[in-house]
């Protein structure tokens, strides 16, 4: 009999249709610039929680679960079948439908970034095109196109050539490493090595903001769900996780927990004294300081490269169109806990929002590849339950920060993950050894 997971869910009944992914985009997509928000989430009050919020929960099911599923009970975030749609209820969205892929842009409308906008495109095609340098045909580069434009990137792509403006106030020795991790020859067929330039790129103006420049790779196809490449993923962030930091010094660290702290932290500003906020703040006080952004991870959990935030638009074809998938946006990678690269389809599943066929084919990919992040056999949830409930937290509070911003009410998906932090609330976090700090 496996034990209770407070975190993972059980297999729907048969007559269910899986939910699908929640239309609230990248929980990161709309933050603001880098700054130390860590601090700011910690010094929140640990709010009651209202009791009216919070239905009791069902009683664990515990008992033998069919052959191929891995080890799971019991989700304290709910009971898959309370929000599932049925064959009769329309479904929402697809799998990959709202990941921030490059065809599915931020795009900005705002005239004060088209400055920006035309001069990342200018300096994508230069590098393309050097000056000075006679070409046999006319230049056949489509018009620059926006690819995404949000607080910490700006993403413009000229011909095969990506530029990408990072945050002004970002770590710039950080990035330096990230970018000599992502060009080392033994994370190559990992992650998409950037372009080679003569020197750093910034931006003109009072604000310079680092330029790095990237070939450009085909995205995840968000119109055709059912090839979304989660085992490619998992096979990926195995090989990653695996692989030794080949650089000269230590890594960074993973930005995992910052990037979780500041969606709280937003979320609190956006929303100062709303009710609507105890639930996730609730959860997020639940969670111990190492997963808050507030101390180092647990040693043995520590000394792994991470991506830092793995979600499907995190992946290109490169070479376009046809080539092998690549891992993208090294802005958040470094040394860390695996588990949180495995932690937002963890989070996903548990909800209720990712079907479990394709949950059970990445976790069975990253296994089969020999990933460090979970046993190769057995109950995965002890590792994957905390990094899962940060995740699940940090998407409810975009969300809520979200509605703030644009005068609405949250959406059914949205809806599930702030009911999902009322519930895993009220349940203490499943520890792995050493996790419990």
């Amino acid at each position: 009999m496996p034990p209770t997971s407070l975190l993972a869910p059980p297999q729907p009944t048969a007559h269910e249709t899986a939910a699908v992914e929640p239309a609230i985009g990248d929980p990161t997509a709309h933050e603001p610039p880098p700054t130390e928000l860590a601090a700011a989430a910690a010094s929140l009050p640990v709010p009651p929680v209202p009791p009216a919020s919070l239905p009791a929960p069902p009683k664990p099911a515990i008992g033998d679960p069919p052959a191929h599923e891995p080890t799971v009970a019991k989700s304290a975030i709910g009971d898959l079948t309370a929000h599932n749609p049925t064959p009769t209820e329309p479904t929402i969205g697809a799998p990959v439908a709202h990941d921030p892929t490059p065809t599915e842009p931020a795009i900005s409308d705002s005239p004060a970034r088209q400055p920006l906008i035309r001069e990342l495109g200018a300096l994508a095609h230069r590098l393309h095109h050097p000056p000075g340098i006679p070409r046999a045909t006319p230049c056949a580069c489509a018009p620059p196109q926006l690819l995404a434009d949000r607080p910490d990137g700006t993403v413009v792509r000229s011909g095969p050539v990506v530029a990408k403006a990072h945050a002004a106030d970002i770590d710039r020795d950080a990035l330096a490493a990230r970018l000599a991790l992502a060009s080392a020859p033994q994370l190559t067929g990992i992650l998409l090595a950037p372009l080679t330039t003569p020197g750093p790129v910034d931006t003109a103006g009072p604000a310079p903001r680092p330029v790095t420049f990237w070939p450009y790779g085909t995205p995840v196809d968000p119109k055709a769900p059912d090839a979304a490449p989660w085992a490619d993923a998992a096979v990926l962030l195995a090989r990653l996780h695996r692989t030794v930091s080949p650089l000269p010094f230590p890594p960074p660290p993973m930005r995992g927990p910052v990037k979780a702290a500041r969606a709280v932290a937003r979320m609190a500003a956006a929303l100062p004294g709303d009710g609507a906020v105890l639930p996730v703040q609730a959860a997020w006080h639940a969670l111990p300081a190492w997963a808050r952004g507030e101390a180092a991870p647990p040693a043995a959990r520590s000394g792994f490269l991470c991506h830092g935030d793995l979600h499907l638009g995190q992946l290109v074809r490169h070479p376009a169109p046809d080539g092998p998938w690549l891992l993208i946006d090294v802005d958040d990678a470094g040394q860390g806990d695996p588990a949180w690269d495995l932690a937002r389809p963890a989070a996903w599943y548990a909800a209720g929002v990712l079907a479990p066929d394709d949950w059970l084919l990445f976790l069975d990919a990253y296994r089969s590849a020999g990933g460090p992040a979970v046993p190769a056999t057995g109950d995965p949830w002890p590792q994957l339950d905390i990094p899962a409930r940060a995740l699940t937290v940090q998407t409810a509070a975009v969300a809520l920060a979200k509605c703030a911003a644009e005068g609405r009410e949250p959406d059914e998906m949205e809806q599930l993950m702030i009911d999902s932090c009322a519930r895993i609330a009220t349940f203490p976090p499943e520890l792995a050894d050493g996790c419990a700090s």
